[in-house]
């Protein structure tokens, strides 16, 4: 007999897809921020007896925020949506086959069963590897896109620092008056870059 447990894993897909978002974003958060400290850390030391304008920013809210998030996850979903409804499609007629074949196998010679079930095999096998390319493959181009608006992010925080004499930024700290955060400046100019509307 076949089993049809690929749907699960099928079903299962865009869950562990939204973990491995998360995972990605945390991680991509830490770098951010250990970067952010030891730049702090050597502007400090280095101008020791000079004052330090320290600004900060709330990078979480930049990057749920900015149009260049939303126009990647428009991306990724353009790219892979086909793929995933094709994908789908493929597994729901595995389905109904395999269906078919349980209930209607006792009826078929012994040269069609062997036949179908060999047939039902293969498929099987076709669809969990299809399962594992495209979920691969979906995870690629989310770390390339996430990589690619981070670099674009961190750019416009360097610039909007630059422009206000910010010797350091801080990220998420506990505690910042809101004379010290630069997260709205940081929004207002991504979303006033040409990268926004693409």
């Amino acid at each position: 007999m076949i089993k049809t447990a690929g749907a699960d894993g099928l079903k299962a897909a865009p869950h562990r897809l939204q973990q491995e978002e998360k995972k990605q974003m945390k991680l991509l958060n830490k770098t951010l921020t250990a970067a952010v400290i030891g730049a702090t850390a050597l502007m400090i030391t280095g101008t020791a007896q000079a004052e330090v304008k320290i600004a900060t920013i709330r990078v979480a809210d930049v990057v749920q925020q900015s149009p260049q998030f939303k126009a990647g996850a428009d991306k990724i979903k353009t790219e892979f949506d086909r793929r995933k409804n094709d994908l789908e499609a493929e597994m729901k007629k595995f389905q109904a086959d395999a269906a078919k074949y349980q209930k209607e196998g006792s009826l078929m010679s012994p040269a069609d069963v062997a036949k179908t079930e060999k047939d039902l095999s293969a498929r099987q096998v076709d669809i969990q590897y299809k399962q594992r390319q495209f979920q691969d493959d979906f995870k690629a181009r989310d770390t390339q896109l996430t990589t690619d608006m981070m670099s674009k992010i961190k750019a416009v925080i360097e610039a909007v620092a630059k422009e206000k004499g910010v010797d350091a930024v801080l990220q998420d700290p506990v505690y910042a008056t809101a004379a010290v955060d630069i997260t709205d400046a940081v929004l207002k100019r991504l979303q006033s870059t040409p990268a926004a509307a693409k």
